[in-house]
């Protein structure tokens, strides 16, 4: 019920921004996203007593998330002087040993792991047009769909015990294939020049990365229960996982006599 709900309030704001607005709507709730995502990984961060410089940190988040999203900032520009400040200020802290290592590499993943994806998400928004960034994320929700009923019916081995003990291969391997069908289909009306076998590529890329993606995200909201932080809530949770998932995705094809969007 509260996935349900969650998606009620979230759905509207996310299709109606993307198919309304501008390109740069979508670039700005991107950002919004990328601002909530990193305090969320800034406390996760903070309880394993690793030492983030959140202002350097959380701007560099935004820059990247700016940078790919509008393509208006050159993008290695943004992540060398990232790289660079945060070098500093981890030398500067005076805190020399073996935790110095962990501090700088927990504070350089958050552009990785929420700036880029989420810009990605933007930028496809502006190359491939709001059809495309659609097509992205409906193919990971049909996926995701899939992988739930599919297990519960056929479900037997374990996928990822470790991390989520409900999760099946049976369950993977239907999300995987239905999610490639979705992608197909859309991509048929969509990008109707574009090959059959290409489409089945994306498409099933799209979705194994969208089961990854979120193996990984369950995995980081377990990091926050064992160190006795609140919860993110689920759906929430869940819209960002299938944001930041649509953004590392691969690029969906076009038109173009290249098949592949420019960029």
């Amino acid at each position: 019920m509260t996935r349900v709900l969650s998606a009620l309030v979230l759905l509207p704001i996310v299709v109606g921004t993307v198919w309304f607005l501008p390109p740069v709507a979508t670039l700005a709730l991107a950002l919004i996203a990328a601002a909530l995502a990193f305090l969320e990984y800034a406390s996760i961060a903070a309880a394993l007593e690793a030492r983030i410089p959140r202002t350097v940190s959380g701007g560099a988040v935004l820059a990247a998330c700016a940078a790919l999203g509008s393509g208006e900032i050159p993008l290695d520009l943004v992540l060398l002087s990232a790289l660079i400040a945060l070098g500093a200020l981890a030398v500067g802290a005076g805190h020399p040993g073996p935790a110095l290592l962990r501090d700088v590499a927990a504070a350089v993943l958050p552009i990785l792991y929420i700036g880029l994806p989420l810009g990605a998400l933007a930028a496809v928004r502006t190359l491939g047009g709001r059809e495309a960034l659609l097509l992205l994320m409906a193919t990971i929700v049909i996926s995701d769909s899939a992988q739930y009923y599919t297990g519960r019916a056929l479900g037997r081995r374990p996928l990822a015990p470790a991390i989520s003990p409900k999760k099946t291969v049976e369950g993977a391997l239907g999300g995987l294939a239905i999610g490639t069908i979705a992608f197909v289909a859309g991509g048929r009306l969509i990008f109707p020049a574009a090959a059959m076998l290409l489409l089945a590529l994306v498409g099933a890329s799209i979705a194994a990365v969208g089961i990854v993606g979120d193996l990984f995200e369950v995995f980081v909201e377990t990091q926050r229960g064992r160190q006795g932080l609140p919860r993110p809530h689920s759906g929430t949770r869940r819209w960002f996982w299938i944001a930041s998932t649509a953004g590392c995705s691969p690029r969906p094809p076009t038109t173009g006599s290249s098949g592949i969007l420019p960029g």
